[in-house]
């Protein structure tokens, strides 16, 4: 019994032991779980609390960037706005510049308009005198003769129209005398202005070369056995070889400046290489030749940047260039393209046209003269031609065909313009020559086949012998005949004279009537 008590008693020790051992067990795990579960939340808060950080850091960053954005944008569009501002204050002061022009030249036309009012009324002032001195003028052929009314009214009605004729043309004359004045101020400024822009110094050019030789021996090879180089020579190249007793120099002739520089180039180079007999003259001769064609084509390309002309056609490009080895009077003829290209941008400026057309007038204008010595027939005809075959306007073909004065009548502005620049880049001082003798007897032989003919009282030889004006005598030759002489001179000139280009014959009959005022 004491035994079953014991083993009772120890297994409700053992039993309050367990249950306490369980308590202690369960408040340890919860509070466990209580720390994991606290740990969880404090690191969830945590991560939380970093994700937000991270979110507006993100948040700032997104800001900043777009922030820098629209500070680029809007200093790009401050300064689209700077610079609309200051165009729209240059066209403003452009447009207020031309308002001024215009209010200007309003002035001068109301101005006129007003002289010319003022005018008109003298005029109806004298025909109202007049009218009133009929009146008297047919009172007293009345009293004092036996004429009717209507033999009366007939002289007076001529002696009016007389009179009010000649008052018309005093009026006139007096106008276009004013108009004169000022618009030829107004084109020697703007001449002067374009001719000191574009003026140049110039060389003068002949039509032969001089080579220098190293030594005066190599002319006996250059000569060859019995002179068959220089028959080689001349049939390859075109150039007249001369040989005289010029020491270390042979002399280049040809009127082609193309040959000329060919045959040049050429020489040099046999001598260079020492190899000088017909078969070697010939292939030297035929590369210089194509070397040529790449020079000319980049001379050309290069007159046309100077200008600032572009898209013209290849082949006009190439007589461009050649117009570096043509001369007119000693003057070379690309020279005074571009100078007459130059100064008709200038004067197109001045009197607010199209600039480039006129500035490529200017460069098309003797282009002609690049094949002139193989084409029959002017050099401003072929050169309208050439512009024409090659698609130019033909606004562009009448303003080349113009350029000299009394071929075709100019219609436009640009084609006078044209007409101008070319006269002031030819007719300079300096820029061209001729032997002085040959010029002289040249105008002396032009006047006298002239003045050979009955009628003529005097003839002037103008424009460097390019026109001839003729007076006559207006009792001995009336309008027909006039135009009949003027017909014949031309043919005489055709058939008794050598001459560059035309000559243009002008035959002048006037009549004047003149009296005395007092």
């Amino acid at each position: 019994m004491n035994n079953v008590l014991l083993i009772l008693l120890v297994a409700g020790i053992f039993a309050v032991i367990g249950y306490v051992v369980r308590t202690v067990i369960a408040n340890q795990n919860l509070r466990s779980a209580e720390t994991i579960a606290k740990k969880t939340i404090s690191d969830t808060e945590k991560a939380v609390e970093a994700r937000k950080r991270e979110g507006e850091l993100a948040i700032k960053e997104e800001m900043h960037r777009h922030r820098q954005e629209f500070e680029a944008q809007t200093k790009i569009r401050r300064q689209e706005l700077s610079n609309l501002e200051k165009r729209l204050l240059q066209k403003e002061e452009n447009l207020d510049k031309r308002f001024e022009v215009i209010e200007k030249k309003e002035r001068d036309v109301s101005k006129k308009n007003d002289d010319l009012s003022s005018k008109s009324r003298v005029v109806e002032l004298e025909l109202v005198k007049v009218n009133q001195q009929k009146d008297e003028q047919k009172k007293i052929l009345e009293k004092i003769s036996q004429m009717t009314s209507e033999e009366a009214k007939k002289i007076l009605m001529k002696a009016m129209e007389e009179e009010a004729k000649k008052d018309a043309i005093i009026l006139i004359k007096k106008l276009e005398q004013e108009a004169r004045e000022t618009a030829t101020k107004k084109a020697k400024e703007i001449i002067a202005i374009a001719i000191q822009h574009n003026a140049n110094t110039y060389t003068q050019e002949i039509t032969v070369s001089a080579v220098p030789l190293p030594n005066d021996d190599i002319k006996g090879r250059i000569i060859g056995r019995e002179g068959r180089n220089i028959r080689a020579f001349e049939q390859a190249t075109g150039v007249d070889l001369i040989i005289d007793d010029t020491p270390d120099t042979i002399t280049l002739s040809s009127f082609d400046g193309v040959r000329r520089e060919i045959a040049k180039i050429t020489l040099e180079r046999l001598m260079a290489d020492g190899r000088i007999h017909p078969s070697r003259i010939e292939e030297v001769a035929t590369q210089v030749r194509k070397e040529m064609d790449d020079k000319i084509k980049s001379v050309g390309e290069d007159a046309t940047l100077e200008v600032g002309i572009t898209n013209l056609n290849p082949e006009i490009i190439k007589l461009i260039g050649k117009l570096k080895y043509r001369t007119s009077y000693g003057q070379n003829q690309l020279s005074h393209t571009l100078e007459v290209a130059n100064i008709a941008g200038y004067l197109a400026a001045e009197l607010g046209v199209d600039i480039q057309f006129c500035k490529k007038a200017g460069l098309l204008h003797d282009i002609g003269k690049a094949i002139d010595r193989d084409v029959e027939g002017t050099h401003h005809q072929m050169s309208a031609d050439i512009a024409k075959q090659y698609g130019e306007s033909p606004k562009m073909v009448n303003a080349i065909l113009a350029h000299h004065e009394g071929i075709v009548h100019p219609e436009s502005v640009e084609a006078f313009i044209l007409q101008a620049a070319d006269a002031i880049s030819a007719a300079r001082p300096g820029v061209r020559r001729e032997t002085l003798e040959h010029y002289l007897k040249r105008i002396e032989r032009l006047e006298r086949v002239a003045e050979s003919f009955v009628g003529v009282a005097k003839s002037y030889a103008v424009q460097a012998g390019r026109e001839i004006r003729i007076l006559v005598e207006p009792e001995d030759v009336d309008d027909a005949a006039a135009n009949q002489l003027s017909q014949d001179i031309a043919r005489k000139i055709e058939t008794e004279l050598e001459y560059p280009g035309q000559i243009k014959v002008t035959v002048i009959r006037e009549t004047r009537y003149q009296e005395v005022a007092k």
